[in-house]
């Protein structure tokens, strides 16, 4: 279901800034805002340094890495309607997501994001993308939920977070196909996106585009490195729900999300690889 794998998966955000700012020299943090030396990379996260935590995945502006090559794999070739709809047929008739999510709006949405499924090999793009179908499936029950289970009674207003400060009355629980939440993910979501991610959080759950994409904003930030690098499916679930599910937190739903990965890659004809959980 959805309900028990959000909180972690989006304060490894928090998690990832304060291990940069504890071991980092202080001239090389200018300001969250960037606004950094013409010889500096603005991170993800609004920071200025050198080192590939700034210049490298989500580096807003700098001497940014040059992202990795791309191969020729029709990401629209491997999700096949066959293989998208047997995802979501097994959703019943009565979910929301039964007329929200489809593979046409996911595969516009991949229009943003070039390098989805992409990077490496072709064995590699496939399970990349059965990576993602997997964590997908399971955060939203096979693509029924649009909102997490009981979300609006739930905190995930991080009030330390100036950059991306709360809105009153505004509530930041899991949307989307990944559950995107927290105001630290919603606010630069919305602003690489193009919507207002901290004063209308709610569209997330109404555009079925904006929706697709946000799930792959935040792969692309956070995810598909862990994956294209080589360390293995399990990387990813600490890269998503790290502390919630991983080093013996909660073996049944690693379990169940490796199940998906499995079965994904061998709809997609290719081995699911070494390194299956965390």
């Amino acid at each position: 279901m959805v309900s028990f794998s959000i909180i972690n998966k989006k304060s490894s955000s928090m998690i990832l800034v304060g291990i940069l700012l504890a071991g980092i020299l202080p001239e090389l943090i200018i300001g969250q805002n960037c606004g950094c030396a013409s010889d500096l990379c603005c991170s993800r996260f609004g920071y200025c340094g050198t080192s590939s935590d700034y210049c490298g995945t989500g580096c807003q502006e700098g001497p940014c890495d040059a992202p990795p090559p791309t191969n020729s794999v029709s990401v629209e070739n491997i999700v096949t309607e066959t293989f998208f709809n047997q995802i979501i047929d097994q959703a019943e008739a009565s979910c929301a997501g039964k007329g929200f999510y489809s593979r046409s709006t996911f595969l516009k949405a991949t229009e943003s994001y070039s390098q989805f499924g992409r990077v490496g090999s072709e064995d590699d793009s496939k399970r990349e993308i059965a990576a993602f179908f997997a964590h997908a499936t399971h955060e939203t029950g096979h693509f029924c939920y649009i909102e997490e289970i009981d979300g609006p009674s739930k905190d995930y207003c991080d009030e330390n977070n100036t950059q991306y400060p709360c809105a009153p009355n505004k509530a930041y629980y899991g949307r989307g196909p990944i559950q995107l939440s927290w105001n630290f993910n919603y606010g630069p979501a919305g602003k690489s996106i193009g919507f207002d991610g901290l004063n209308n959080p709610e569209i997330v759950a109404q555009d079925p585009l904006v929706s697709f994409k946000t799930a792959l904003w935040y792969w692309m930030n956070n995810v598909q490195s862990v994956i294209t690098s080589g360390q293995g499916f399990g990387a990813t679930i600490r890269a998503i729900n790290g502390a919630l599910e991983c080093d013996g937190a909660n073996p049944d739903t690693v379990n169940a999300r490796v199940a998906y990965f499995t079965d994904y890659c061998r709809q997609l004809g290719v081995a699911p690889g070494d390194n299956l959980t965390c």
